[in-house]
């Protein structure tokens, strides 16, 4: 079991758990962070969009890193800013100040997704990107779930601030054992087994830097970045703003929202898993590249619609949280096909597809917390939000007919 392709695998997931850990801490935090500096919800939402705006630039340009420099080296040097900009947090003394450091986790933050999947395309058969791409969202969600009551232990024994710098240290941590143990290509392992070497089969060198066409792979791709952006936006409306909507909107403390927001992310780790082994399963009985990814992607978007309806119509606590459990997991089932797209699609440039894919969800993440805040602080409505969000997964479901996995980039491609 613990061959070096799953330990790379488990290294990847723990990768995506803490980074979400490090990403979605703020809103865990933002009611004693709000309180402290006296921000508004504008300006808090102002606060949550601060990591996106270089997530967002440095979806691609990350990408286009990872394929070129290697998987390695990219994922070394972003952790080392994620994590001490994690750490700075805790120091900060104002709007300016937590703007910067929210800036600079972005910073960190917004090559590793792009460059896991680099990863991932030389350590990962074809038949199980999807269960890949499915466990390693997985972990993310599991740090969204643990991160709410962790963070509210933390601050309770170390109070926000030294929540942060613990959090920082911890990255710390992978990073250098990432470095000490991965290796870009599986041949070059010095523990690797010509077995594993044989049922992964990598396609291509990874000490080669081919050339991007940037032109053609962005025509190819846009489809999936506008898919990606609707799904997106519900995702960072969930992630910043569910501990406070359970908070504000029930008279909750701040361990009671953190329990609820818990239980709705949990619903999320098993959508992550479940998305990726279906669209794996589906492929395998059918042969059918885009139905795998596709229907499952379709399916996860209508899901997600239909389980936030009722929360229009109803207010208890109990009712809602299940409704939003339901729209969480739904919404999580895309995730696995979705970043197996990019791989099916460019296998030769995974890096820098996954890149352009993923800049959608990086603009949803600056939008989506902007308009929600702004939203609240106007009309007082915090349901409101998420009647948008309703309106993105509508029309995500639509514009997942117009990607074509099933079309290998290198065959059409002038």
């Amino acid at each position: 079991m613990w061959c070096v392709p799953n330990i790379v695998l488990a290294l990847l997931c723990l990768m995506y758990f803490i980074t979400y850990v490090d990403r979605v801490n703020i809103s865990t935090a933002a009611s004693e962070i709000q309180s402290e500096f006296g921000f508004s919800n504008t300006q808090l939402g102002l606060i949550f969009s601060a990591f996106a705006y270089p997530y967002l630039l440095f979806q691609v340009f990350g990408g286009w890193v990872g394929d070129r420099f290697g998987a390695r080296k990219t994922l070394f040097w972003c952790g080392m800013v994620w994590a001490l900009a994690t750490m700075l947090t805790g120091f900060v003394n104002g709007l300016v100040s937590l703007f910067i450091v929210r800036v600079l986790v972005g910073l960190g933050e917004g090559a590793t997704f792009p460059t896991a999947t680099r990863a991932m395309q030389n350590w990962t058969s074809k038949a199980k990107r999807g269960f890949a791409q499915g466990i390693t969202h997985a972990f993310a969600r599991l740090g969204n779930a643990i991160t709410p009551p962790l963070i509210a232990l933390l601050m309770a024994a170390f109070t926000w601030r030294g929540a942060f710098v613990l959090l920082g240290a911890v990255s710390l941590v992978w990073v250098l054992v990432w470095v000490l143990y991965f290796r870009n290509h599986p041949k070059d392992h010095p523990h690797i087994t010509q077995a594993d070497l044989d049922e992964i089969q990598p396609r291509l060198d990874a000490g080669e830097r081919p050339r991007i066409p940037w032109g053609p792979l962005m025509k190819r791709m846009w489809p999936v970045t506008l898919t990606y952006f609707c799904y997106g936006w519900t995702l960072w409306l969930y992630l910043n703003w569910l501990p406070l909507f359970f908070k504000t909107n029930y008279d909750m403390d701040i361990r009671k929202s953190a329990i609820f927001a818990s239980g709705v992310f949990f619903a999320g780790v098993v959508g992550d898993t479940l998305g990726g082994v279906l669209s794996d399963y589906v492929l395998k009985r059918t042969g059918n590249l885009r139905t795998a990814r596709i229907g499952v992607t379709v399916l996860g978007f209508c899901g997600a619609f239909l389980s936030l309806l009722p929360i229009l119509y109803v207010r208890d606590p109990a009712i809602v949280a299940l409704c939003l459990s339901g729209g969480f997991f739904f919404a999580e089932l895309v995730i696995g096909p979705m970043w197996a797209v990019p791989m099916d699609i460019a296998p030769r440039y995974a890096g820098t597809s996954a890149g352009l894919m993923n800049s959608g969800s990086a603009f949803a993440a600056i939008v989506s917390p902007l308009v929600a805040g702004y939203v609240i602080d106007v009309t007082g409505n915090w349901y409101l939000p998420f009647l948008m969000s309703m309106g993105l997964l509508a029309l995500g479901a639509m514009t997942a007919f117009l990607m074509h996995p099933e079309k290998p980039f290198e065959e059409t491609a002038p």
